[in-house]
């Protein structure tokens, strides 16, 4: 297979095919990366123990508040590299590939000194019960020691999402899948290393997709060619990638920082809950993930058309990437749900675990789909370059409001259905205000203010 057939015509032809093409590759790459984290938990569920299990899981919301400030810059990636791609700029887009993987390794590199010096207080700070505080903290150290790794794969697939390019990640993912998996038995089983073998694991097989994603980048021809010895941060292009990514990244980080205050409330319900929230929220996060791939298309397919000067698109993908994510979002979340006991013992024979599990399934798996809606409705916003205005608007529909909750109406009936509530009803309430947003950019963008004087 040739390097031109892993590009997509995204300007050109019908949307919704295009956007099945684009998604489908990047849901299973999606799916694969969630394994890493599945086989961690997985295997410290079934052969270390509870606690071990409660540890790895609940370190997921403190790992997302830290990096996804950085992987908010990806997102800027993938708007600004489509762009000039759209609108044929070659010198613009060889300036983005190469500051965004320097940015990428600088990211990495940062968030090992973050994640080291900072993990143990905020474990503390969450509340993290005695019996899983120390394997947290080292499992979480050695996480983040992987971070390059993390960050320069993230920001390279960025790149090639932004050519239509979503099979090569998948491929590499796959290859890094398998390594993750046998390391993980190996370590824990073999060399009984607990949540530090698990960790170790992740780290390797993300190092083994962060140099496949290079390599590739090193061997594409055209604009998006990387040579290792041209690393260079421009200006000029690294403010238009914070201009966009910037806003996504503290959005991401906010998001996580109400997870963070939520998972201190599971905290408080005892061992038993943590567990069997971890294994819900690493069940759901495969129908996160093939609905966020759908979020990428959108994101992806507008910044080219917006590039291309194809205002008459815009619309055509909306309706096409709602709809797909509706579809996705209905059938997955029912599907987690109908067969969440098999799906949970998987995780953890536990009947007070698996207890909490489909509790959590039901309320955030279920609505998923809504989650899906507000995402396509962002990620138009998002390629048609605005980065405030979806940042303001998830922050006070989503974040603020969740912060609220906690302190109303959980605090005035504190359970664990009262406190997953929260989610389907802040989904509904900022898709809402998002497409509303999206209704006043249409009237005001210069896209489509140009294409009415013409």
């Amino acid at each position: 297979m040739s390097r031109e057939s892993y590009k997509l015509d995204m300007c050109n032809g019908p949307v919704l095919p295009k956007v099945i093409a684009f998604s489908l590759p990047l849901m299973l790459s999606g799916c694969l990366q969630l394994l890493f984290n599945a086989a961690d938990v997985i295997v410290v569920g079934r052969f270390a123990g509870k606690e071990s299990l409660a540890a790895v899981g609940s370190t997921s919301s403190l790992t997302n508040l830290l990096i996804n400030l950085f992987i908010g810059l990806s997102i800027g990636t993938n708007v600004v590299v489509g762009h000039t791609l759209g609108s044929g700029d070659e010198k613009g887009t060889r300036d983005n590939v190469h500051t965004a993987v320097s940015i990428s390794i600088l990211s990495g590199l940062a968030l090992i000194l973050i994640g080291i010096l900072f993990t143990r207080p905020l474990l503390v700070l969450m509340g993290a019960p005695d019996d899983v505080l120390d394997k947290a903290a080292v499992y979480l150290k050695i996480i983040f020691i992987g971070m390059p790794a993390t960050m320069v794969y993230n920001f390279g697939s960025a790149i090639l999402r932004a050519t239509g390019d979503t099979k090569r990640p998948l491929y590499f993912l796959s290859a890094a899948g398998i390594v993750n998996v046998v390391l993980n038995l190996f370590f824990v089983i073999h060399l009984h290393m607990d949540v530090a073998g698990v960790a170790l694991a992740t780290i390797l097989a993300q190092c083994i997709s962060a140099v496949l994603i290079l390599a590739c980048l090193c061997r594409t021809d055209g604009p998006c060619h990387l040579d290792i010895r041209k690393l260079y941060i421009h200006p000029g292009r690294l403010r238009r990638m914070m201009a966009i990514g910037l806003p996504a990244g503290i959005q991401g980080s906010l998001f996580s920082f109400s997870n963070v205050l939520i998972q201190s409330s599971i905290n408080s319900f005892g061992s038993a809950v943590i567990a069997g929230n971890s294994a819900g929220a690493s069940i759901e996060q495969f129908v996160y993930i093939s609905m966020n791939a759908v979020h990428q298309a959108t994101v992806s397919f507008t910044s080219q058309n917006n590039g291309a000067g194809k205002p008459e698109r815009i619309n055509q993908i909306l309706f096409s990437c709602l709809g797909l994510t509706t579809v996705i979002g209905l059938i997955m979340g029912i599907g987690v749900n109908l067969f969440s006991i098999p799906l949970l013992t998987i995780y953890s024979p536990d009947p007070a675990v698996i207890a909490a599990g489909q509790t959590r399934l039901l309320w955030i798996s279920l609505p998923y789909f809504l989650c899906g809606v507000m995402e396509v409705v962002m990620g138009i916003m998002r390629g048609l370059g605005y980065a405030i205005t979806p940042m303001v608007v998830s922050l006070s529909g989503a974040c603020l409001f969740r912060v609220l909750w906690l302190t109303t109406i959980f605090a005035w009936f504190p359970t664990q259905h009262i406190l997953l509530l929260s989610y389907p009803v802040s989904w509904i309430l900022t898709t809402l205000i998002h497409l509303l947003t999206y209704l006043y950019a249409r009237r005001h963008h210069p896209l489509f203010r140009l294409a009415k004087t013409s």
